[in-house]
């Protein structure tokens, strides 16, 4: 079983982290959002999915547990109290695939040995040449090109907005510092991972997504204070983002100066203090929260409410309370902070450690804490790919954790429970990619029609499912709404 699972777990994973953001047919959302559900159900074979679903329990104790069924429950309420059952439940559905990917992964993690850590990585490290030599490329095209402009969006490829590109970014910036923290590693060969890391850095200021600044801020000034290895980290990142910011500096400033060549969509820009209209999605999450308090207006049902901004509030607190109610967000954040409590703990106990899953723990735990810095300011929780991204780190996470006593046995009645609701959640997954697929042309024609503008991404790339009739905002006067006005 153990041979199964790393066969058929770690290839599909890889191929679908590769895929979705190397190959140009796959970078729009919507097919982001189609190879993971494929991942879902390919992780869904009987065999593989029976396994990992039961054994998988072992990794919590009575009292996670519980807080978990109870979280399903609430959920599972108020999805059916929702104006939209069938999208809240394909929501819950979504988060309870991307909970069976983390737990595939951990106890493929748990049942292996440390050569999957050196094969994670090596992927994280393949994935990140791949998308700087693409960058450098299409960089070196535009530079000996007759054009007299140079748009930096225009050098990412991979995504179909550029912040989902610093999504990725945040999550793999730190996981590729650990060839650096490992003593073992030759010295040609750390040059040249610190290149790497050094391009990986100048790319995400490029970008020029304040949300990855944020995250990397947010993990580094963490890392400093955990342990001596985590300091180690921090000072490679601190290193590499200087030389990155740098090498910015040349390539994007003083060289198109001197070829006499305008930047458009300059980083330095972005150097600003503005919510980028934030406050409007911000003020309505908040409303929906004091008019729904305990069970929110359901899962994804701030898409029920169209605005001008975004189909969700790019805060995922705010996103949770507002949805799912108070009291689901209140044991969520409990149960994230008792994983990260946790590692933190385990980090500081080996703080003198060099074995390299002890190492590993320090770069997925600053990836991990990264990714829910730039969750306050952006939507990591909501994009397919960054989903993806979120449930592999928890799940090797899992994987790694060096468990103090082992939880109690789980209850057989129990273990089918999870396996048939798990079951139920990706086949409802299935349908609704069956019932849409075909026509999301179609859809995106008709809101383009009916309200204009930019699509706004949830599950599709046309991520409002409000409805005539349904509660939707005033346009004309967003700052100051009520969810229950009355569309024009």
């Amino acid at each position: 079983m153990i041979g199964y699972l790393q066969r058929l777990v770690l290839p599909f994973v890889a191929v679908l982290v590769v895929v979705p953001i190397t190959f140009s047919p796959f970078y729009g959302h919507d097919m982001q959002r189609l190879a993971q559900v494929f991942l879902c159900l390919v992780l869904a074979a009987p065999k593989l999915f029976d396994f990992c679903s039961c054994r998988g329990l072992w990794f919590w104790d009575r009292g996670v547990r519980r807080v978990k069924l109870l979280i399903l429950a609430l959920g599972f309420v108020s999805s059916l109290s929702s104006r939209q059952p069938m999208w809240a439940f394909g929501e819950l559905a979504l988060l309870l695939a991307c909970f069976h990917i983390s737990l595939c992964i951990g106890h493929a993690r748990q049942c292996g040995s440390s050569r999957l850590d050196f094969f994670f990585i090596r992927a994280v490290i393949f994935l990140c040449v791949v998308k700087t030599a693409q960058f450098l490329g299409a960089g070196a095209s535009a530079f000996v090109s007759n054009a007299h402009m140079l748009d930096t969006d225009l050098l990412m490829e991979g995504f179909s907005n550029i912040r989902f590109y610093g999504q990725f970014q945040t999550f793999t910036l730190p996981l590729l510092a650990l060839p650096l923290l490992c003593r073992t590693q030759t010295r040609s060969f750390k040059i040249c991972i610190f290149a790497l890391v050094c391009c990986w850095w100048m790319i995400a200021i490029c970008s020029g997504t304040r949300g990855t600044w944020l995250g990397m801020i947010g993990a580094t000034c963490l890392m400093a204070f955990s342990s001596g290895q985590g300091r180690r980290w921090a000072g490679w990142q601190g290193l590499a983002a200087l030389i990155g910011l740098t090498s910015f500096w040349l390539l994007f400033r003083v060289l198109p100066d001197y070829l006499g060549l305008k930047v458009f969509n300059f980083a330095g820009d972005r150097l600003s203090t503005s919510l980028s209209a934030r406050d409007v999605i911000w003020h309505q999450a908040w409303e929906m929260i004091k008019e729904r308090p305990l069970l929110g207006f359901g899962p994804m049902h701030f898409a029920d409410i169209p605005n001008p901004v975004a189909a969700h509030p790019h805060q995922a607190i705010l996103q949770w309370a507002c949805e799912w109610g108070i009291p689901s967000t209140l044991l969520v954040m409990w149960l994230v902070s008792k994983g990260l409590w946790a590692t933190f703990r385990l980090i500081r106990a080996n703080h003198r450690s060099t074995e390299p899953v002890d190492l590993l723990r320090v770069c997925l735990f600053a990836s991990l804490i990264g990714a829910l810095t730039q969750s306050m300011v952006d939507g990591v929780i909501v994009m397919p790919y960054s989903q993806l991204w979120l449930a592999i780190v928890v799940g090797w996470l899992i994987g790694i954790h060096d468990f103090s006593t082992e939880p109690p046995a789980v209850r057989p009645i129990a273990q089918k429970g999870w396996v048939a609701i798990l079951t139920l959640a990706v086949v409802y997954l299935g349908y609704i990619v069956f019932r849409d697929a075909p026509n999301l042309d179609q859809r995106e024609q008709v809101y383009i029609q009916e309200h204009g503008g930019r699509f706004q991404p949830r599950f599709w790339m046309q991520g409002v499912i409000g409805q005539p009739g349904g509660r939707l905002l005033e346009q004309t006067n967003a700052a100051n709404f009520s969810p229950l006005a009355t569309p024009k």
